[in-house]
């Protein structure tokens, strides 16, 4: 097995590593309107639904990459976008209906998805329920109506209340709120206004992250006026307080979970575990052989040009070569790759989940782990690593010892 100079495997690493978990990334690249700070691949809905050949396309591309998963199970599915909610609760059906057919699934799978309170009409989680949903992330983003006007969504304060209404009526107890800071002109009070607003709702689980201003999206070219650095992180710490306080951990950078409510399928992302991703923008990550076998995909990233790619690959005809690009990752990469996730958890990582999951040895990193110690960013427990609060604080500079 061929490595990179210096970079010693792991003796005896298995060559499909059953042990590293596999998740399922599905994307639904449509929203009614692109929100101005959004840098995700997603497109404005051009009709009423979005184009029908859809969920054809993402079961055609599913079977185009089983040979690359065989006799592997998924732990987690998560429905991501755009907005997925979209989609009618019967397509979610028959889409998982069919992905049953041809994987078998963990009996206690998690299955997201994303939804946006604009969308929702009353009574479908109810349906999503039925379809096989048992998670949903609700995109609030903030509870001031002028807050919600300046990030360009489509819904109002009323509409977040009756979603969540709606979520309690179906017995979806386990979402999540996704939540934002440090939003144009937010004073401290309005920030902790909608923290306790958000927990009075019951969620499960909080994504509590400040608003960046991402290279291509319209906030970038022209920029609100946002909190300074010191008022942001005013209103980080203060609300993460309140949030400790009302009984949810932190357990990574912008996630914050009640006992038993971590989202399992990022878990997986940020232990580097594997991931088929399948739709228009799709990223997927997966362990062929280790260390210079892991494959990362990506999917064309306009809807037209993914569904027309997909009906021309040569499907239905015995031919399964999927679309897109695919690259193998150089096990120098791997050190890097693996703490750009890892380090983003409280906990930090394990040892042992290290070696398996890139098959490297922890030789390789013993230098930037001492060096990071030393400097107080990182410390050293039982065979694990976690970041210390310096370390949090100050995470690309942790992060980016690992690059060499």
């Amino acid at each position: 097995m061929r490595v990179a100079p210096g970079v010693q495997p792991v003796s005896g690493v298995q060559l499909v590593p059953a042990p590293v978990p596999l998740a399922l990334y599905v994307h639904m690249p449509w929203c009614v309107r692109k929100c101005p700070y959004c840098d995700f691949n997603s497109h404005q809905l051009k009709g009423a639904a979005p184009p029908p050949g859809y969920i054809d396309a993402l079961l055609e591309d599913f079977d185009s990459e089983m040979p690359s998963v065989a006799g592997r199970r998924i732990e987690s599915v998560f429905f991501g976008g755009g907005t997925p909610s979209l989609f009618q609760p019967e397509e979610f059906a028959r889409l998982l209906e069919a992905l049953r057919a041809r994987i078998e699934f963990a009996p206690d799978v998690e299955i997201t998805l994303e939804a946006n309170p604009g969308t929702i009409e009353r009574g479908q989680f109810a349906g999503y329920r039925a379809a096989g949903i048992n998670r949903v992330s609700l995109g609030a983003q903030s509870f001031d109506p002028r807050a919600l006007e300046r990030l360009g969504r489509i819904h109002a304060t009323a509409d977040i209340h009756r979603s969540v209404e709606e979520l309690h009526a179906a017995g979806l107890v386990n979402f999540n709120l996704d939540l934002m800071y440090a939003l144009p002109e937010q004073t401290l009070a309005q920030a902790v206004l909608d923290v306790n607003t958000a927990c009075d709702l019951g969620p499960a689980h909080l994504s509590y992250y400040q608003l960046t201003l991402e290279a291509g999206t319209v906030f970038h070219a022209r920029p609100p006026v946002l909190p300074d650095d010191e008022a942001a992180w005013l209103i980080q710490t203060e609300c993460q307080a309140i949030l400790a306080a009302r009984g949810f951990t932190q357990y990574e950078v912008s996630a914050y979970a009640k006992a038993g409510a971590r989202c399992r399928h990022n878990l997986n992302y940020w232990l580097f575990g594997d991931y088929l991703g399948v739709g228009a923008g799709a990223h997927g990550k997966l362990s062929q052989e280790l260390p210079d076998r892991i494959l990362r995909s990506v999917k064309p990233k306009q809807p037209r040009e993914y569904q027309e790619q997909i009906a021309s690959a040569g499907f239905g005809r015995g031919e399964h070569q999927p679309v897109g690009e695919r690259r193998l990752v150089a096990s120098s990469e791997l050190p890097f790759e693996f703490m750009l996730n890892a380090l983003r958890l409280n906990e930090g990582f394990a040892v042992a989940d290290f070696e398996q999951r890139t098959g490297l040895a922890l030789e390789v990193v013993e230098s930037a782990l001492r060096q990071a110690v030393e400097r107080g960013l990182l410390e050293a427990g039982a065979q694990r690593f976690r970041p210390t609060e310096l370390g949090r604080r100050f995470l690309n500079d942790l992060q980016a010892r690992f690059l060499e």
